[in-house]
């Protein structure tokens, strides 16, 4: 099954608390941005790939020397421009198919930040969303007690609980997230052109009307917000790397 993937990579990670954004720190030997291309540049089903990056990016040009040596680096990889919102570095990733991708090619858009993506994740979204008219996502059920604060801060400054959120049917969107090339795009343009700013793919769809798939997909799938992310992705991916071993040596 033929795909192309989109990465929106143009974000300054403000949260994360260093100069780099958080796609470019280290994790385990390379950037997180590294492992999170890496399921997708070892998938020969990928057509290739958009990278969306910020203007004058001064990062960038060493991951893109790092990944040319990777024997895994086998679709194409294309460089968009970013937008200020993740929403317009997507759209500008989308634009720089245009050529490529047909109307109902596969789009799959991944965050830069999500480096601990399993690789039979990826392959269930594929296989699961393949005969759905629309498309879908990687997500998690909600599985903690929700709480909804009053909003700003009071006493102690911490804010306090207005109520208690019923988490039934609620789930945790992930990435990657996969649309047909055609029907995304028009749901981004209709979004943007009057102003709203979809937080992430399946966002867009549900405005015009569409539902996505939600395919079950492993809490591990973490998003890189702050450096106590980092040491926990970091811990994910040895371990995985450990049970992979383990499996290669067993009799």
């Amino acid at each position: 099954m033929r795909y192309w993937l989109v990465m929106p990579a143009a974000g300054a990670g403000r949260r994360f608390g260093d100069r780099k954004p958080k796609q470019y720190a280290s994790l385990q030997g390379r950037t997180v941005i590294e492992w999170s291309l890496a399921p997708f540049l070892a998938d020969p089903s990928c057509a290739g790939v958009v990278v969306s990056l910020a203007a004058s990016d001064p990062y960038w040009p060493e991951v893109a020397g790092q990944l040319a040596r990777h024997p895994e680096h086998a679709p194409d990889l294309i460089i968009a421009g970013g937008g200020v919102e993740r929403s317009q570095s997507v759209r500008k990733g989308l634009a720089a198919l245009g050529g490529r991708a047909v109307a109902h090619d596969w789009v799959l858009v991944h965050d830069a930040a999500r480096p601990c993506l399993a690789p039979q994740d990826l392959q269930k979204l594929l296989e699961r969303v393949a005969s759905h008219p629309v498309g879908g996502l990687l997500a998690t059920p909600a599985a903690d007690t929700l709480k909804r604060s009053t909003g700003e801060p009071r006493q102690h400054g911490c804010p306090d609980v207005e109520q208690t959120v019923d988490r039934t049917g609620l789930w945790r969107a992930l990435t990657p997230q996969m649309f047909r090339y055609e029907l995304l795009c028009d749901a981004l343009d209709r979004a943007l052109a009057i102003g709203r700013l979809p937080t992430d793919e399946a966002q867009a769809l549900e405005w015009i009307g569409e539902k996505p798939l939600l395919v079950e997909g492993s809490a591990s799938n973490i998003k890189i917000t702050s450096a106590d992310d980092l040491l926990l992705a970091a811990a994910l991916l040895k371990a995985r790397a450990s049970t992979h071993t383990l499996q290669e040596h067993s009799p």
